[in-house]
């Protein structure tokens, strides 16, 4: 895992730079990159891409939250996103965090968060896509999504195709709407690939399998190499275009994200907005660090880049102090 990708984890789980970007909201130019910081801006972000032929999956942004009040107002949130597509008939649907509705606090406590808000866009024939998190939330989010299926159909969620085990899971998950990403928190090397070529080889064969096999696949990636496979790919296999959508996240690509709509494949843009944005975003830097010069102009200015240039001077001080020390450790 090169020390760039680990620098924007590190920055996505630094509290005082998450606590500051909160403060300074889209004064930093996150406008770019999340649709608003509350749901009527939200929906009239979605109006603009509908209106290309370009459907969304919202997230309200939020996670890793350890309080039930929180958990509870993150929920409260949800459901009126999702009264807000039916009111506003827009092409949207959901996607949400397992830890956001208080998994970290009490797994019950989190199915009930769950099932109150899976019933509500039931209600709405409104689809639901359960992201996954980092390794330590895996199996008990897939715990969650087993309980849930057993009751709604309008439920899918995510495959990690860093994970070593995500072979098996796209398996035995073939029968849900699976959106397929390639991974964006930092993990072990004893459950997740780290070179790039071993992640991009893995998400090749996921989502060749899911196309031939899935039900509704939705292809997660910014990489014009990875899309321009899957294209030949379906067309090689005959497989129709409403078998699949390519997704990318809002503010990047846009240009493609439209001729992808004009082409005539189905595409899906994921929608964050609130206004905790900070972690999100950094993740997805991480993810792919060639996504940084996708938005490097509209996002960052002379603020945001001095402090990240302290942290980035902190993170490298604190590499380095971790190699002198095990230098004089051997040595000793």
């Amino acid at each position: 895992m090169s020390w760039v990708k680990n620098f924007f984890i590190y920055l996505s789980e630094n509290q005082t730079l998450n606590k500051g970007a909160q403060r300074w909201g889209l004064k930093l130019g996150a406008q770019s990159v999340v649709a608003g910081t509350n749901i009527d801006e939200m929906i009239e972000s979605i109006k603009k891409l509908n209106a290309h032929g370009i459907s969304c999956t919202i997230d309200n942004l939020g996670e890793f939250v350890f309080e039930k009040e929180e958990a509870v107002e993150a929920k409260g949130k949800i459901i009126k996103v999702i009264e807000a597509i039916h009111e506003h008939q827009i092409d949207a649907h959901i996607s949400l965090k397992p830890t956001q509705l208080g998994l970290d606090i009490d797994y019950d406590f989190c199915l009930a968060n769950l099932t109150e808000i899976m019933e509500k866009a039931k209600s709405y024939d409104i689809f639901v896509n359960m992201d996954m998190e980092d390794y330590d939330h895996l199996q008990t989010s897939f715990d969650l999504l087993d309980e849930l299926a057993k009751t709604y159909d309008n439920i899918g969620t995510v495959i990690q195709a860093y994970f070593f085990n995500s072979v098996d899971n796209i398996q035995k998950y073939k029968d849900f709407r699976l959106r397929l990403v390639k991974g964006a928190y930092k993990e072990s090397e004893t459950v997740a690939f780290q070179d790039k070529k071993d992640i991009d080889k893995n998400f090749l064969k996921l989502i060749e399998y899911h196309l031939l096999s899935g039900k509704f696949t939705s292809i997660a990636t910014h990489d014009h190499h990875i899309i321009n496979h899957v294209k030949k790919f379906v067309k090689e296999n005959n497989i129709p275009n409403d078998k699949f959508e390519f997704q990318m996240l809002y503010g990047f690509r846009k240009d493609m994200q439209i001729e992808l709509a004009k082409e005539g494949y189905n595409f899906c843009t994921y929608v964050p907005f609130g206004e905790d944005w900070y972690g999100y975003f950094m993740r997805r830097l991480a993810e792919r660090p060639q996504n940084l010069n996708l938005v490097a102009k509209q996002v960052f200015n002379k603020k945001t880049n001095t402090v990240l240039a302290a942290v980035a001077g902190a993170f490298l001080l604190r590499k380095l102090t971790k190699k002198k020390k095990k230098k004089n450790e051997k040595k000793a």
